[in-house]
Formats: C-alpha cells, structure tokens, sequence
C-alpha cells in the first residue's frame, strides 16, 4: 500500500490499466476522500495534461449533482493525483453483477442516467468512457454519480484515428462505432448515447450485445452487426423499452436519439404505463431535439466510387493484387473516400497503413512508403509478447541475412528483429536488385489471407523517382495486396514520371484501375442547402 503525506490510505477499491483508486482519510479534516493517482512510478507528459484536464472538467461541475465532485489536484514524489468526494458508492457493475434488475428499478436508474448526460453534454463535454463501472450508486440513498472524466474533451466533435483495437480509448464493448476509427465519421456526443444504450442492454439482460475474445470481433460487432433484440434475450423485457436500447445502439449517430433528455421522456412515458408496458406502444422520440446543429457525414453523391473501392478490396481479399488509382483535384474527396474501406477492412481483418507525399520532400527516397510502413511496425510493438515472438519469426525468416537493408530504411524495426549483420556492398544496380527482392519478401509477410494489406500512398504526384520504382515492384504478384495510389490529375501530364511509372505497370499483368474524383451535383445540392439553411 502506498504512502501519501497528509492522507492514511483505508483500501485499494480499484486498480486499472493506467490508475488506481484508494479510500483515504484526509488528515487535515478528517474527512473520507476518494484518491486517484497514476499506477506508475513515473508519467508521460500526455499523462499529466490527462489528469490536468480531468481537474479542470470536474471543477466546472462541482455544483452538479450528478457528477463526482473533485477536492483538489495535488503531487506526491512529482506524480499527480485527484482528491475527489466519497458518498459511499459502488459501481453499478458490482452491484448488480450477480442480480438482475426489475424493470421499475431500472426505468428509475435509466432516468437519472439521462439527467445527469443531459447536464455533461450541455456543459459541452463528451465523456467518451459510458459504462456500467463509470457509475456510482449509493445503495441507501439511491444517488447516482458519474465518474472518470479521464479521457473526456471539452471539443464539439473529434476525429478519431485508427489505432489497435487493443489501444483505443474508452471501454471496448461500450464504444460507439465512430469512436473505434473505422467508420470515417466524426465522433460528438452522440457517441456517449450509444454506449448509454451498451449500458442499459447489460443492466436489462446481464449480457454484452457484443462480446467475443478477439478485439478486432467486437470492433466489427460495433460497426456491422445488429444486437439482439432484448426481449428476445428475456420475455420479461418489454418491447417498446427492447426498441428504447436498440435505437440508441444505431449504428449511424443520425438514427440515434439525439438528446438524453429525449430519452429520459420516453422512458418516463414507460414509467407511467408501468402497469400495461408489456403490450405499450407509442413512436418513439418525439421530444427528441438535440438543440445542435448537425451536418450529415456521409459521403453524397460517392455510392458509385465507394462501390468500385469495396469491389476492388473483395477481390483482394480472395488473393489478388492490385493498384487503384483515385484522381482529383485538391479538396475533391480523395483521402475520404479511401476512408469508406475501413469498415469492409475490419470485416476481414485487415491491415490499413498510409503515407503522405511532400512537395518539399521529393528529395528523400521512400517517404511516404516508409512513414506508411512505420506506422505499421509501431502497431505490431504494441501487440502482446506473444503476438510480437510470432511477427519476430517471421521477419527473420523471411528477411534472412538481409535484414538491414529494411532497417537502413525503417529503424523501428530493428527493435522486433534485433541488430542485424552488414550486408555486403555491391553496384549500385545490384543494390537496387537486392533491395527489390528484400522489399517484395517484407511486404508478402503482411498480406495474407487472415490479415490481407492496404497501403494508401497520397498525393502521388509528389513521389520521388525511388518511390514510383519501388510502386512497380510492389505490383510484382504479392497477394492480398491492395495499393491505392491519390492524386492530382491537374498537376501531372503524359509526360510526368507518375504517368509513366503507370504506363509501364499497365504493361505487366498487374491490375490497375483508375477512379476520377469530380464535383457531383449531390454535392452541389447539399451546399446550397447548408446555405439557405444558415
């Protein structure tokens, strides 16, 4: 147990991945208090700013009742850690572990639920962490609080990155689907909506909607399947309260409930014809008014485009390679449509890495392909010890004694395969066979069946003569590899090395397709609404 001067810790009450909770006497007044302090010895700046911020939202909520309160922020051996208020409660995840809740207790605890993310979110905040644990009851005064504002932002929306799934912030069976970074879509408060209806189908069934072993299984689950109606799971469950929870778990935040307080009106409803509920039917949401203005995120006037880019990855998928081309001018879409791919991409668990061309850059060999493929390497050095002596095997095998042509061009990784022998120096046209071949063996590593490879290189038309080189030994017969190439068809002509390097690939028996992005008259018709609209 930790030492903390001023305080005489009681317990450890929690202890998560990057925190831990104890229950503490304040000396000063002896008073019960709440301290949340960081597991490690030492911090990242990140981790600083994070409990920081953390301070700082729950401070604008200290005359909320139904938000933790926050006593102060204070420093033990240069770590930070929160003193926040105890009202003796439990999460309702201990609570009712192992007891199902009866329907009115349930409407009762759903409504204060919705008061208490109708308060956050018109404070502006998106909590982005919802779930049966980040709430606190006090069983003999039935007062509810949320807790862990540790990744909460103040932002009206945000635009999550791909990421492993095993590193995504929040709790991975309540995130929303834009939350998980694979649906091209903008995150806002809305994503805490979704995970409130997470929380209401455990609480009503005892189960998760989506539940498996495999990370990557629950991410798909969030984004592709449809929960299980509840009163299917238990006949005890009214259907109108079944259809509450599945319209807040939609997968598009426009079908959600749009306002927590819309919910806590049909609920109420619910609670009124408590005695006929089991065969109560109205519409749903018609006091449902969000009181913020939203765009729609989907693309408009892109189905055709967005149809050809899955064919494209089905086919990949099955074993072939190719090379898609998307071009347009600056602004037109290109880097969004790409992004429509993430969603058929988890379906079939694959790998998607991307690199940028820089006009300034044409100097340096490889960029974008090597900023692309770093990603890649700091993705798998993430993984578990095991998963990681797996990709270590392979990578020594395959690269054999040539290891540190790869590594002279990706550093990171060396930190998987170790330091390697010099290879001998040869001609320079020896030098570029070697490296073709090396290249060619690394990238088959990651294309396979169970994890086919995307590797998204933008703006084209900016690549050095290395890069274009290096596209066409790519193109060489690797399956389960898809390269889609972006660029600006205004700024290339017959003659630009792009269009050359292509030329010469359409000469092999590599599959190349080209998509040109213009204004669509979709397009046009949505900014001449938002007009007339504002």
């Amino acid at each position: 147990m930790i030492n903390i001067k001023g305080y005489v810790i009681q317990e450890e009450i929690f202890q998560g991945a990057n925190s831990s909770v104890y229950r503490a006497l304040r000396q000063s007044d002896n008073q019960s208090v709440i301290l949340k302090r960081l597991r490690e010895d030492y911090a990242t700046a990140a981790e600083l700013l994070r409990y920081r911020q953390e301070y700082a939202i729950l401070k604008n909520f200290s005359q909320t009742k139904g938000v933790i309160h926050a006593h102060g922020l204070e420093q033990h051996q240069n770590m930070p850690f929160l003193i926040l208020e105890d009202f003796d409660g439990q999460s309702l995840r201990q609570l009712y572990a192992k007891q199902s809740l009866t329907i009115p207790h349930f409407l009762s605890l759903a409504s204060q639920f919705c008061e208490i993310l109708a308060e956050v979110h018109t404070a502006n905040v998106i909590h982005k962490d919802i779930n049966p644990g980040n709430f606190l009851l006090n069983p003999t005064t039935q007062q509810l609080k949320l807790i862990d504002f540790g990744i909460a932002t103040c932002l009206p929306r945000e635009n999550p990155i791909l990421n492993n799934p095993e590193h995504l912030e929040g709790t991975l069976p309540y995130l929303s689907p834009e939350q998980t970074g694979r649906m091209n879509r903008s995150l806002d408060y809305r994503t805490d909506l979704y995970s409130l209806g997470v929380t209401y189908y455990e609480l009503l069934t005892g189960q998760l909607p989506f539940d498996a072993a495999d990370p990557l299984e629950i991410v798909h689950s969030h984004i592709a399947k449809l929960p299980r109606p509840l009163n299917t799971i238990n006949p005890h469950i009214p259907k109108i309260l079944s259809d509450i929870v599945i319209k807040l778990m939609a997968k598009n935040a426009d079908d959600r409930y749009q306002s927590a307080l819309g919910v806590k009106h049909d609920l109420e409803i619910c609670l009124t014809h408590l005695d006929r509920l089991s065969y109560c039917h109205f519409d749903l949401a018609q006091q449902d008014i969000s009181g913020k203005f939203h765009l729609p995120q989907q693309l408009y006037g892109r189905e055709k485009e967005i149809e050809i880019l899955w064919q494209v990855f089905e086919r990949v998928s099955q074993g072939l390679a190719e090379l898609l081309l998307i071009a347009g001018y600056s602004g037109i879409g290109k880097t969004a449509l790409v992004q429509e791919l993430y969603k058929p991409m988890t379906a079939k668990r694959g790998n998607f890495i991307a690199g940028k061309f820089d006009q300034f850059q044409r100097n340096v060999p490889y960029s974008a392909v090597v900023s692309a493929f770093r990603n890649l390497i700091q993705q798998l050095l993430t993984t578990s010890a095991t998963q990681l002596a797996q990709w270590q095997k392979k990578l020594k095998t395959a690269l054999g004694p040539n290891g540190q042509v790869i590594v002279d061009i990706i550093p990171e990784i060396e930190l998987i395969i170790g330091e390697q022998p010099v290879v001998p120096t040869l001609s320079p046209v020896e030098a570029q066979t070697r490296f073709n071949l090396v290249f060619q063996n690394f990238i088959k590593i990651f294309c396979a069946a169970e994890h086919p490879l995307v590797i998204f290189l933008d703006d084209l038309q900016w690549a050095d003569a290395a890069s274009l080189q290096l596209l066409t030994v790519m193109m060489n017969n690797i399956p389960y590899l898809l390269v889609i190439g972006a660029y600006r068809d205004n700024e290339v002509s017959a003659t630009h090395p792009l269009m050359v390097t292509l030329a010469e690939i359409q000469k092999t028996e590599a599959t190349l397709q080209i998509v040109t992005l213009s204004a669509s008259k979709n397009i046009f018709k949505c900014m001449y609404l938002i007009i007339r609209f504002l």
